[in-house]
């Protein structure tokens, strides 16, 4: 039997069938103390948006139920109720709802409120989603990376975090946050002097301002990106595609390291940490943790790829580039060594093969062709050494030559993490390994963090560098938006894909147009 004290002990999972739900009106039920109203300190976000579902997610100050209210109008009587589950302190009183039955081509409204024990509710939340059209219905997006990293946090002289507010004035249907959600291993201090001497002032807590160990830890960092208020205002209009890379645990980490840091006095095991950085991570990410079949790989734990069909046009193929991974001291080796591991890179060669999508979209969390170290190792896929494929290189050379084999056609990467903006086209008559077809990847962000850039490049894939939007000097602050970076995709009805490389203040450094082909 489920008791309110069972319920109380622990969150429960969900899923919401809308045509199940019945109206309701939120504002009758709320109490009549401002006081004793359940509040939402990190707003309302939407997630994986199809044509059929979305996720919702919210985060009380206080346990209490999820309650979401759903409506294509927004007109009286038009709103259907379907109850979450219960935000609790062993979520950190977070809760998400799984939206099920929706209807394609729409907009949704959504309300999010949490209600006590007494059935009263609290402070209401509203955001926003359009779910894909089946057909060809134009469609946009954005891309970026890399939040509150280098130290610089929300500066309220600054405004906070601006350069979500250029994306968000874009009226994007998505966007893909491609890793660096947060910055664990990067103390954020009451200030820090930039390198032209400037000193950068931040908005903090207790939990950032050292590195991330404890589960309070890794969560209060989500907490504190969420006080942002251009962060906030954007995921209650524009639904997220949440990845992640190493930052959302420590620097350049890989399975298996401990760390050789003084700075983890409580816990140098990163196996551990990365537990802890996952579990935070799917608490305040509105992404499905369902144990589902084929929803994951390490156990009872959910995994983070997975496919987001966007209507006719477009599938987006989200990657993990940092669960999978054989160690950094093995990268460059002359054996094959895992990146994306084989079990992911046949889910996604399969996947790719039964897409019937005009553009499969791939967002990466790290580059192809960038030389991108860790110390006199490897962290992402290229080794910088002449000649054919080795160690990483070698998992992408056959998954590479398996979507030319299987004659896979309009694969395009998405990507961040190096902190500069880019364009890159992989040509195989100028590649040391050349059994591929071509294909263009493009970089973004940061978005608000430090800059840097730009990296060397690999020759291994041909890759020919078409555009770089970089910094004036490493290190490089928010304060001058020109340094920060995110990438637009509008799709139209033809099936056009263009993209546009943008700074923190929107305007368009570079755009190409990609038509499909057929």
């Amino acid at each position: 039997m489920t008791t309110r004290r069972t319920l109380l002990g622990g969150a429960l999972g969900g899923a919401g069938m809308l045509a199940l739900g019945g109206p309701g009106s939120l504002a009758k039920a709320a109490p009549a103390h401002v006081r004793s109203r359940a509040g939402l300190p990190s707003g309302v976000q939407a997630g994986d948006v199809t044509a059929r579902g979305a996720m919702v997610w919210s985060r009380s100050d206080r346990p209490g139920r999820m309650m979401v209210q759903v409506s294509t109008s927004g007109r009286r009587g038009s709103w259907r109720t379907v109850p979450g589950p219960w935000a609790t302190q062993k979520s950190d009183f977070t809760a998400k709802l799984e939206l099920r039955g929706l209807r394609p081509g729409r907009e949704y409204q959504y309300r999010i409120q949490f209600e006590d024990m007494d059935g009263r509710r609290g402070q209401t939340g509203v955001g926003h989603f359009t779910t894909p059209d089946l057909g060809t219905a134009p469609q946009s997006f954005v891309w970026t990376g890399d939040t509150a990293g280098q130290g610089y946090g929300i500066n309220p002289d600054l405004g906070g975090m601006v350069a979500y507010r250029a994306m968000h004035e874009l009226r994007p249907d998505f966007l893909i946050h491609s890793g660096d959600n947060i910055y664990a291993d990067g103390p954020i201090l009451p200030t820090q002097t930039e390198p032209d001497g400037q000193v950068w002032r931040n908005i903090t807590t207790p939990e950032v301002e050292k590195v991330a160990e404890t589960l309070n830890e890794f969560r209060g960092r989500y907490r504190y990106n969420l006080m942002d208020d251009n962060l906030r205002a954007m995921y209650a209009d524009v639904p997220v595609i949440s990845q992640w890379d190493d930052h959302e645990t420590t620097n350049n980490w890989y399975p298996g390291e401990v760390l050789d840091d003084e700075r983890y006095a409580l816990e140098n095991r990163v196996d551990v940490l990365a537990a802890r950085a996952r579990q935070a991570f799917f608490e305040y990410m509105p992404i499905s943790d369902r144990h589902g079949r084929g929803r994951q790989d390490l156990g009872q734990q959910p995994q983070l790829y997975r496919k987001v069909p966007r209507g006719a046009h477009l599938d987006v193929f989200c990657l993990d580039m940092r669960t999978y991974r054989a160690s950094n001291i093995e990268a460059a080796g002359e054996a094959r060594s895992a990146f994306l591991g084989n079990k992911q890179v046949e889910w996604l060669l399969d996947g790719l093969e039964k897409s019937k999508a005009t553009w499969k979209a791939i967002a990466a969390d790290m580059p192809i062709g960038i030389i991108v170290p860790d110390g006199d190792n490897v962290e992402a896929i290229s080794n910088g050494r002449p000649g054919g494929p080795q160690g990483r290189e070698l998992e992408f050379a056959y998954l590479l030559s398996e979507i030319k084999r299987r004659k896979i056609r309009n694969v395009v990467w998405l990507t961040a993490d190096v902190h500069y903006c880019a364009a890159h086209h992989y040509d195989p008559t100028k590649a040391a390994f050349s059994d591929f077809d071509p294909f263009y990847e493009f970089v973004a962000g940061p978005i608000s963090a430090g800059g840097f850039g730009p990296n060397d490049m690999d020759s291994t894939f041909g890759p020919q560098v078409l555009f770089q939007g970089v910094p004036e000097y490493k290190l490089q602050s928010p304060r001058n938006q020109k340094a920060m970076f995110f990438g637009h995709v509008e799709i139209d009805r033809a099936g056009t894909f263009t993209v546009s490389l943008r700074n923190g203040l929107g305007e368009v450094l570079y755009t190409k147009a990609l038509e499909p082909q057929r």
